[in-house]
């Protein structure tokens, strides 16, 4: 088994772990499904990111381990995590998702940048083990893609 391969299992048991546990007192499932999925978008963000920003030393492995974990993430079927009822206006702080994603054309402006997402993934991780200089301008265009999602749909943190 590949490194990403193992590393993508290894975060797909922890999410699906946190899940189980997250039952009623603890959250809503959903919501911490979706935050997890975002945690880990998050974490190979900041690997590439550092790579990119001349803070982490350029290493090809681990650049096209974390290229590769974004695109496998985007393909991943979210619905189950967007559930009604999930919003900021329905658990308050425990969630940022906004209720537009829940309005008339939410989802399908979510599915058009999710879409964006998923090919700007898959241009990082095609180029990500090209060098340093490769790295920063897709993974410019992955961050458009989630900047785009938060601002439509994300709570702004206070």
């Amino acid at each position: 088994m590949s490194i990403s391969r193992s590393l993508l299992f290894t975060a797909a048991f922890a999410l699906a772990a946190g899940t189980a546990l997250a039952g009623g007192h603890q959250g809503n499932p959903a919501v911490k499904a979706r935050q997890s999925h975002m945690q880990l978008y998050q974490h190979n963000l900041g690997i590439l990111g550092g790579m990119a920003r001349g803070r982490v030393e350029y290493n090809a492995d681990l650049a096209v381990g974390a290229a590769q974990n974004l695109a496998t993430l985007t393909t991943l079927n979210q619905m189950s995590y967007w559930t009604p009822g999930t919003s900021t206006d329905d658990l308050g702080d425990e969630t940022r998702a906004l209720p537009a994603i829940w309005e008339e054309g939410g989802f399908a402006k979510a599915v058009e940048i999710g879409t964006a997402m998923a090919a700007a993934a898959q241009n990082l991780a095609a180029v990500a083990g090209d060098g340093q200089a490769a790295i920063g301008p897709a993974l410019g265009a992955v961050g458009q893609s989630c900047n785009a999602c938060h601002e439509a749909f994300q709570q702004p943190r206070n």
